[in-house]
């Protein structure tokens, strides 16, 4: 335990469902299953026992208790559809623990979608935090925000952001990655949201944002990841 963020607990959410990518969070990347690549990153960090995989599929704890990390439970049915929040998941583990006698401090919420981050960025992003600070958020910057534009009500696109302003300017606008969130429990109590004050930024380049969310960024994170260890097609 770290005296700058106290006791911390790992959620990786896995829902068994997914319409961009059936079985997503299972589906081989490079050989080996894409929810493991978050577990090991999270087993850089914490021990096992601070680990928590929630999911609402046998398919997927069987896979992740068959790489040696034991699911503390099975999430409910109605925490699994596809109105689900993430905030009603991260309460739902917590509040398992503490049923348990575990009071945990900080959460490292790990999304098992971006298998390009590393120990390393979870380590430099706690860096970051300390308990004035509500949340830790990874982010990449957003090429797009000059250019992003909603139809008004006479049928026209206009600039939703920064209307009037040069595209060439650096107006350092990021989006969030879903990579890592560093939370304050104590404020995510409080709020019952992760839409915080006290957010501070951690910053990561667009290769490791990589996030899976359907066949594209598949087909695309496989081809980073076999030019990455150097894998052929044939094994």
């Amino acid at each position: 335990m770290c005296d700058t963020w106290g006791k911390m607990l790992a959620v990786i959410p896995a829902r068994g469902g997914s319409k961009g990518l059936p079985g997503k969070n299972i589906c081989l990347l490079a050989d080996k299953p894409l929810i493991c690549y978050t577990i090991d990153a999270a087993r850089g960090i914490l021990p096992d026992k601070d680990i928590c995989v929630s999911s609402d599929s046998k398919e997927i704890t069987g896979i992740v208790e068959g790489y040696g990390l034991k699911v503390p439970f099975l999430r409910p049915s109605a925490l699994a559809t596809d109105t689900s929040k993430t905030t009603e998941v991260l309460l739902h583990a917590l509040d398992f623990y503490e049923c348990k006698g575990e009071h945990y401090e900080t959460l490292l919420l790990l999304q098992p979608t971006s298998p390009f981050r590393t120990v390393e960025h979870i380590r430099k992003a706690l860096e970051l935090y300390d308990r004035t600070t509500d949340m830790v958020v990874s982010v990449k910057s957003s090429h797009s925000a000059s250019v992003i534009c909603s139809e008004n009500a006479a049928g026209y696109l206009e600039l939703t952001l920064n209307k009037g302003a040069d595209r060439r300017q650096n107006l350092n606008y990021y989006e969030y990655n879903g990579a890592i969130y560093i939370i304050n429990i104590a404020s995510f109590r409080r709020e019952g949201k992760l839409t915080f004050k006290k957010i501070k930024k951690y910053v990561m380049d667009d290769l490791s944002s990589v996030d899976i969310d359907n066949w594209l960024d598949y087909e695309f994170a496989e081809l980073l990841m076999r030019k990455k260890y150097k894998i052929s097609d044939e094994g």
